[in-house]
């Protein structure tokens, strides 16, 4: 006896030659959304892990993705490449996946361009850098490439890096890109609290709406990029002439960006979940609302069941932020008037 016929397939690989199946015969066709983490565990029977695992195999053959608002939903087929027609110019016999196939039957050369691929010279470096924002605005900077950016705008791979050098530098490009569209009254309102409250619910909205930012920020080895600077730019200014230190103002900047993208990488976080397992937030407490309920009612975390069971509780990512930002700006607050007392402007 093998030792594949000793050892039984595993239950994600059972669902996923099903799910697969149902794509190859036209049962899910392109765009059609594929049984979710849930409905997974449902049809099938199996652990919520297990079903994660299913979608994350799919995504890794290339036959499904996430569509955010939508959720895990089939690709769509490469178009195949016109052959060139038996005793046309160029045609020649070849075995099936031989290199003259693979060439599409095409004589020498240079390959031709594919149908409604764009000229090269049309190819901007704002283009690439919508297109790489759009691809991780909408699956995170895993999915991330110069292929991947390539075959969005339909232009050769290569044909990027006459823009862009790396994927490193475009991340930057991207960073700094999203940090500029965002914009700060002008003028700005008279109280330095208010000018911080401000940049700092700023710097929020720019996570929320691109949470893979917080991954691409690095406050030990920052980039100063021009768009990114002029936030902290915002941020000193908002407390220059209280009496503060340079030394102060640097470190109250960063300490509230810092706090603004601590709390923005749950984003991030929430985002990863959602696409690995095709649920809401609410969808999957209310899968672990068992384990959760049996860890407040087991009589060793008092407390904290009575918090979870007062009514109305809501630990959304906004009203912590709210809160925190509110409790951090009063500690500011203290400081500045503790430097006014001691140099006498208090």
């Amino acid at each position: 006896m093998t030792a594949s016929a000793r050892r039984p397939e595993p239950p994600y690989a059972r669902i996923v030659t099903e799910i697969r199946r149902r794509i190859e015969a036209g049962e899910l066709r392109p765009g059609d959304r594929i049984p979710s983490a849930r409905q997974i565990t449902k049809e099938w029977g199996v652990a919520i892990a297990t079903a994660t695992k299913v979608l994350a195999v799919l995504r890794q053959e290339g036959l499904v993705h996430p569509r955010p608002g939508v959720g895990t939903v089939v690709v769509a087929p490469p178009a195949p490449a016109p052959a060139a027609a038996p005793g046309a110019p160029g045609a020649v016999a070849s075995m099936p996946g031989s290199r003259s196939a693979e060439a599409g039957l095409r004589g020498p050369g240079p390959a031709p361009r594919r149908a409604g691929r764009h000229p090269d010279h049309e190819l901007t470096r704002d283009r690439i850098v919508r297109a790489g924002i759009e691809i991780a605005d909408a699956e995170g900077l895993a999915a991330l490439s110069m292929r991947r950016i390539a075959t969005e705008l339909d232009v050769a791979t290569m044909s990027l890096y006459r823009h862009v050098p790396s994927k490193d530098e475009l991340v930057i490009l991207m960073y700094d890109a999203v940090f500029g569209a965002a914009s700060y009254p002008d003028p700005p309102p008279p109280g330095w609290r208010e000018r911080l409250e401000i940049g700092a619910r700023t710097q929020w909205e720019v996570y929320r709406r691109h949470p893979w930012v917080a991954q691409a920020v690095s406050f030990t080895r920052p980039v100063p990029t021009p768009h990114a600077v002029g936030h902290t730019e915002w941020l000193l200014r908002s407390m220059d002439g209280l009496g503060l230190s340079d030394e102060q103002m640097l470190y109250i900047a960063v300490t509230v960006a810092n706090y603004v993208r601590g709390t923005a990488v749950n984003f991030v976080l929430e985002a990863e979940a959602r696409r690995d397992t095709g649920l809401t937030d609410e969808e999957w407490m209310a899968e672990h609302d068992p384990v959760i309920e049996e860890a407040f009612t087991d009589g060793r975390h008092p407390i904290m069941a009575r918090i979870a069971q007062r009514p109305g509780l809501d630990l959304n990512l906004d009203r912590l932020f709210e809160f925190g930002l509110a409790r951090l700006l009063d500690g500011i607050e203290a400081l500045v008037a503790a430097e006014a007392r001691r140099t006498g402007q208090g």
